[in-house]
């Protein structure tokens, strides 16, 4: 295969989920257009800081790359993109990860465990098996979030989501003065009441180290084996 990176990428779009999470909507400007496998991770640079990992959002088949991009003025070039004076285009450099290669699992219940902005890669695999639903069991999203205001594209969730049969169960770690009615604590408390009722279940998860690791320890006690717990690293 011919060597077709550094890529240049135009920013056509921003939608604005948080004041501090927004997702980015960009084409290759070169061809032929780089492809990936869902819950891929590309290595991005910005500006001039050239060590920006971000996870696609988006399905491979989709026309746009979308990358869920949380400001973090301590990550390298991600402070830029929120600033006035932003870029208009951005270099993909590569495409690392393993992904998460669900064809592999068709005829099973797919459990995906996300914390954050970790929901960006399984939103991939998510919006890649819509189109082919028939080939998977029941598809349960467990997303966990500090407050209610750091859920993102719950407008997505309450419409194509539903429309596809996702169970789509929410957790908040930091409950405030604001009505909740739903669980409080970290999402990984949530497996005991889903994985139970499943049949064949391979559990999706992303998330920070130390959720991965809990995620992954409790999974285990729960009866999965390790080839069923996947994640994109």
């Amino acid at each position: 295969m011919p060597e077709i990176f550094p890529i240049k990428l135009r920013i056509n779009r921003i939608h604005k989920h948080t004041p501090h999470v927004w997702s980015f909507f960009m084409t290759a400007q070169e061809a032929p257009r780089p492809s990936f496998i869902a819950g891929q991770v590309a290595l991005l640079e910005i500006g001039e800081y050239d060590h920006c990992y971000i996870a696609f959002a988006s399905s491979p088949d989709e026309a746009e790359y979308e990358f869920l991009i949380k400001r973090n003025d301590s990550v390298n070039g991600t402070k830029i993109l929120f600033e006035p004076g932003r870029p208009d285009y951005v270099i993909l450099k590569e495409i690392v990860g393993t992904g998460f290669p669900v064809e592999n699992y068709q005829g099973h219940d797919l459990v995906f465990v996300a914390m954050g902005t970790g929901l960006a890669p399984l939103r991939s695999v998510l919006r890649y098996i819509f189109r082919k639903r028939a080939d998977y069991g029941q598809l349960v999203v467990l997303y966990g979030a500090r407050t209610i205001d750091d859920f993102c594209f719950e407008d997505e969730m309450e419409a194509e989501w539903r429309a596809y049969g996702v169970e789509l169960r929410q957790v908040i770690s930091r409950p405030d003065e604001r009505e909740w009615s739903g669980p409080t604590g970290y999402v990984q408390g949530l497996l005991d009441h889903v994985v139970p009722y499943l049949k064949q279940p391979v559990a999706l998860v992303c998330g920070s180290p130390e959720m991965i690791e809990q995620t992954r320890a409790r999974l285990l006690e729960l009866g999965f084996t390790p080839d069923k717990i996947l994640t994109n690293y």
